[in-house]
């Protein structure tokens, strides 16, 4: 097993710069590497045993396969697969894919790393191909998302590797575990860049404009798995240094909802759904033991909610409630939304069940109010005019993706069947008819345009030393 680990990590890297060399063959290449993907993943979630690879015994450097690792793994290839689908009967080059399979292989790295230096090779990797995908169609506005989004990144990383070196100087080892005993300036340097990667609270505030402004296909990539490459490290460190869990928490709780806050008020679709995969990444982090569950849940559904958003006629919500969208397109939208508000029968149900059992007592008040505005949020596309089927924007390969996705959401409903008692329906269809019914009463016509102040670049640097400040507070406290 150990062999064909390694051998599964490499591939990506050798087909993907191997395949450029056949452009004829590339797409069948992609879509094979997260085929071998997606059967690792479920591997380790079906037969749950731990895998530990030690690549440098004396420095601590090892690769960690587990139950955790495999729900991301399985997320990282079902929303790979559904994008190159997605993309199949495009004009896409064979450049487009090698960078889907180099950020495929990468992402799964990231998922499996289990100490901070090949963590930071792997993220440092996610940045590239994320910034030659976001730049993918050479327009100038491309290019500077794009640069914007390397920039922040690569600032956040020399943090996180200042920390990292720090750690090892302290312990002799870069293992997570060396978390436990490094000193306060380590853990909060490594916490700053990986809650930047991550999207998580001020610090985070770089992914709307990055997610809104890519396109379809690369925004699904990007906030379904991309995104989770900084949130994972968080989830398995809390899970191992119990120092670390009451911090995550803490953040987890005020990005979800610090995200729907903002999302609740935006008219424009693609960012409403770029902010609320900040406060999706919120409730992962909320609750570090239900968060595998979570992550795939949630991966799926945005991935299904941004190719779906990308055929609508516009991305404008109020010019959209003044015309009927195609029902076809309107079906697929409510159940993702429904998912991701916690509607019974898709697995949004459970991955919101397990996570609201999983808080501490502190956290259920927020949780449950960033749950209530989750529900009124996507209230807004259940509620969408739908019927014209004249003209149905749908791009060819459409279906094939949100079959793959809306699939998974029904199947992965099955793996938590326990969560089906009478207690546990009843909460989550209170708040989602809660949540409607006050969309309907007053935000469907409320306007309210919050500023965008803290998204300008030049704050997102001052937003990473504020909140340094406050992880040095944390930690001594």
């Amino acid at each position: 097993m150990s062999t064909f680990t390694v051998a599964w990590i490499c591939l990506p890297l050798f087909l993907g710069f191997g395949g450029y060399l056949l452009p004829k063959l590339i797409r069948h290449l992609a879509l094979a590497v997260t085929l071998v993907s997606l059967g690792y993943g479920l591997r380790h979630l079906l037969a749950p045993a731990s895998l530990t690879l030690e690549l440098l015994d004396q420095a601590g450097v090892t690769l960690t396969v587990d139950s955790l690792s495999g729900f991301f793994i399985v997320t990282n290839a079902l929303v790979t697969i559904a994008v190159v689908l997605y993309c199949w009967s495009s004009d896409k080059s064979a450049f487009f894919y090698t960078q889907i399979i180099i950020l495929h292989g990468s992402v799964n790295a990231a998922f499996i790393c289990a100490d901070f230096i090949s963590l930071y090779v792997a993220l440092e990797v996610i940045s590239i191909a994320a910034f030659l995908l976001i730049a993918y169609p050479r327009s100038d506005r491309s290019i500077w998302v794009g640069l914007r989004y390397l920039f922040v990144s690569n600032t956040a990383m020399l943090f996180y590797l200042i920390g990292a070196v720090l750690v090892y100087q302290g312990n002799q080892s870069f293992g997570f575990a060396g978390l436990q005993s490094a000193p306060t300036e380590a853990t909060a340097l490594i916490m700053l860049g990986l809650l930047t990667k991550g999207g998580i609270f001020i610090s985070g505030l770089w992914l709307p404009l990055t997610h809104s402004e890519s396109a379809t296909p690369v925004s699904a990539l990007l906030s379904g798995v991309v995104i989770k490459a900084g949130v994972f490290p968080l989830v398995r460190c809390a899970l191992m240094v119990d120092s670390i869990a009451p911090i995550v928490r803490l953040f987890g709780v005020a990005t979800a909802l610090l995200g729907i806050g903002y999302a609740i008020f935006e008219s424009d679709t693609k960012r409403m759904l770029a902010l609320s995969t900040i406060s999706q990444m919120g409730f992962v982090l909320a609750a570090p033991a239900a968060a595998g569950f979570y992550a795939l849940t949630h991966g799926l559904v945005k991935a299904a909610l941004f190719l779906t958003v990308g055929n609508l006629p516009n991305r404008n919500l109020k010019q959209l409630q003044q015309q009927r969208i195609p029902t076809s397109i309107w079906i697929a939208l409510v159940i993702a939304s429904l998912s991701i508000s916690g509607f019974p029968l898709l697995s949004g149900f459970g991955a919101k069940v397990l996570t609201m059992k999983s808080l501490v007592s502190w956290q259920v008040i927020a949780m449950n109010l960033a749950a209530l505005g989750t529900a009124i949020l996507f209230a807004k596309f259940i509620f969408l005019p739908h019927g014209d089927e004249t003209k149905a924007p749908v791009k060819s390969g459409f279906w094939m993706a949100i079959i793959v996705l809306l699939g998974g959401l029904i199947i992965a409903n099955s793996v938590h069947s326990e969560v089906y008692t009478l207690t546990n329906l009843v909460k989550p269809l209170l708040t989602i008819l809660i949540g409607w019914l006050a969309y309907g009463a007053v935000l469907q016509r409320t306007t309210l345009k919050l500023p965008r102040v803290l998204e300008e670049f030049e704050h997102l640097i001052g937003a990473m030393s504020l909140v340094i400040i406050a992880l040095f507070w944390m930690v001594l406290a």
